[in-house]
C-alpha cells in the first residue's frame, strides 16, 4: 500500500490541472454528485486501482461497478508491466527515435537525418528537401506524445536555417513529411493518420496481437489522442473500423464519421491490411529483448511502413475505443511469461 501512496504523489504532481477540472465540473453537474464525494471517490480508486487521477474519468469510473473497474490497465500497473517486458537496458532501440529508425531501417521508407548530419550528408538533405510532399516533420529523438513536433513545408528551409529551426524548438533530427494513402487522405488530410498496432511475444517468440487503433487527426499535423484527436479499433481479422472513434475527453461524444470530412469512420478499410500485420509481427522479432511494442504505422498508396515503436504504448488508446478494461490480457502474458 505505501507504494500506492507513491504512485497518488506522482499522480497529482503530473495532473494537468486544466483538464482535470473540466471533467471533474462535468461529472459534478452531470451526475449530481457532490464535489467532497467526487473526490473521496477518486482518490480511493486511484490506491485501489493505481490508476491516475484523470484516468478516473476516462475510464468513466463513476459509472462502473467496482468489478468493472478492476478490468482497467492504469498507469502504475502499466509503468511496472512495461518495465518488465521492456526492460531499461534494451528500451532505449524503442524510445530513441534515431536509433529505432536505424535498427528498423529494412521496415522504413522516407529520409531523415540527425541535425550533426545536415551540413555532411548533403545529398539526403537535398532530398528531403526537395521530397513530393513538399513538407518537412522535425522531431526530438527523445519525443513523447507528439510533444514539440513541427510540421513545416520544405521551401521555407535552407540546411543552415533548418538548422537553425530545429534548434530554437528544441529538436534534433528532421524527415520527409509521409504522403498517406489517398484513402486515409480523404478521410483525414490534415496530418499523417497512423495505424497503432500492439503486439506482445509470448513464451514461445510467437507474435501475438493485442489491439489495433486507427488514430485520425481532425484539424492537426499530429494524430495523438492528447492533442484532441480521435481514434477507433480495427478488427484484426478484416482491417476494418468497427467502433465509432472516440476522443480522451470524456464532454464530448463519440463520432461515427468524422466531422470536418464527412467520412464514415465505422466500416472504413484500413489500405494494405495484411501487409500492415505480417510488417509488425516481423518487426516484434527483430529484437525479442522489447516483448511488448507498440508500433506506429502508416500506409502509403504503396504499402506499410513504420514511423515508430513505442515501449510505453498507451493504454487510454487501447482501451477507450473498445470503451472496456484490458488487463486481463496483460495479466494473462504475466503469469504465462512471468511465472507471477
Amino acid at each position: 500500500m505505501i507504494k500506492r501512496f507513491i504512485y497518488l504523489g506522482y499522480y497529482f504532481k503530473e495532473l494537468d490541472k486544466e483538464k482535470f477540472n473540466i471533467m471533474f465540473d462535468f461529472v459534478v453537474n452531470e451526475k449530481g454528485i457532490s464535489r467532497l464525494k467526487l473526490w473521496q471517490n477518486i482518490i480511493g480508486s486511484s490506491l485501489k486501482y493505481n490508476i491516475s487521477l484523470q484516468e478516473y474519468f476516462l475510464f468513466r469510473f463513476f459509472e462502473l461497478s467496482d468489478e468493472q473497474k478492476g478490468t482497467y490497465a492504469g498507469t502504475g500497473y502499466m509503468y511496472e508491466y512495461q518495465l518488465k517486458m521492456n526492460p531499461k537496458t534494451s528500451r532505449q532501440i524503442l524510445s530513441d527515435k534515431l536509433i529505432f529508425l536505424k535498427e528498423y531501417a529494412s521496415f522504413v521508407k522516407h529520409n531523415y537525418l540527425a541535425i550533426d548530419d545536415i551540413h555532411v550528408k548533403t545529398n539526403k538533405l537535398d532530398k528531403i528537401l526537395k521530397n513530393n510532399s513538399e513538407k518537412i516533420v522535425l522531431k526530438s529523438t527523445d519525443g513523447q506524445c507528439g510533444v514539440g513536433i513541427e510540421v513545416r513545408e520544405t521551401k521555407d528551409f535552407t540546411a543552415e536555417s533548418l538548422i537553425n529551426r530545429l534548434k530554437e524548438t528544441g529538436n534534433d533530427f528532421v524527415e520527409e513529411f509521409v504522403q498517406q494513402h489517398e484513402l486515409l487522405n480523404n478521410l483525414s488530410p490534415s496530418g499523417l493518420n497512423t495505424i497503432r498496432i500492439i503486439t506482445q511475444l509470448n513464451k514461445e517468440d510467437k507474435v501475438e496481437i493485442l489491439g489495433a487503433r486507427l488514430r485520425i487527426t481532425i484539424n492537426s499535423s499530429i494524430d495523438n489522442l492528447a492533442a484532441g484527436n480521435i481514434a477507433a479499433s480495427i478488427d484484426e481479422e478484416t482491417g476494418k473500423v468497427y467502433t465509432p472513434a472516440v476522443y480522451s475527453d470524456i464532454t464530448k461524444d463519440d463520432e461515427e464519421v468524422h466531422p470536418i470530412t464527412g467520412v464514415n469512420i465505422i466500416g472504413f478499410q484500413i489500405p494494405f491490411w495484411k501487409e500492415s500485420l505480417q510488417m509488425v509481427k516481423d518487426a516484434a522479432l527483430l529484437h525479442k529483448e522489447n516483448r511488448s511494442i507498440g508500433w506506429d504505422v502508416a500506409i502509403t498508396n504503396n504499402g506499410p511502413e513504420l514511423i515508430e515503436g513505442n515501449h510505453d504504448w498507451c493504454k487510454l488508446l487501447w482501451q477507450l475505443p473498445v470503451n472496456k478494461g484490458l488487463k486481463s490480457v496483460l495479466e494473462k502474458h504475466k503469469k504465462e511469461y512471468l511465472y507471477e
